[in-house]
């Protein structure tokens, strides 16, 4: 069996819910379980579930089974690597305005 990567936009978009963004950071500072989670935060553990499989499907998080529960971990590898995308694309993003402005600059010169 092989393990499919995430694509970027599956990443993009995990990361772009408030509640999942919630949960990575949450996770991120120390694993926990969905009930664990749900009794922290202003949501179901059903939901919360489906957030965790979101996040695990996304390649951001990863579970463990530790008796009768599982506890979720946040994957700092993937979210450097994310973080690494994010300023390329800054980067080039900077670099475009940089030849746009240059350009206006010449045409309002002339």
């Amino acid at each position: 069996m092989t393990t499919r990567m995430p694509t970027d936009v599956e990443v993009f978009a995990a990361l772009a819910d408030d509640t999942r963004w919630t949960v990575l950071q949450r996770i991120g500072r120390e694993g926990a379980s969905a009930s664990t989670l749900a009794s922290e935060l202003p949501v179901t553990r059903q939901a919360i579930v489906r957030h965790l499989s979101v996040l695990e499907n996304a390649g951001l998080a990863e579970s463990e089974r530790f008796g009768r529960e599982r506890r979720y971990k946040a994957l700092g590898v993937r979210l450097s690597e994310v973080g690494r995308l994010l300023e390329a694309v800054g980067k080039g993003w900077e670099a475009r305005m940089s030849t746009i402005k240059a350009a206006a600059e010449r045409d309002a010169s002339h």
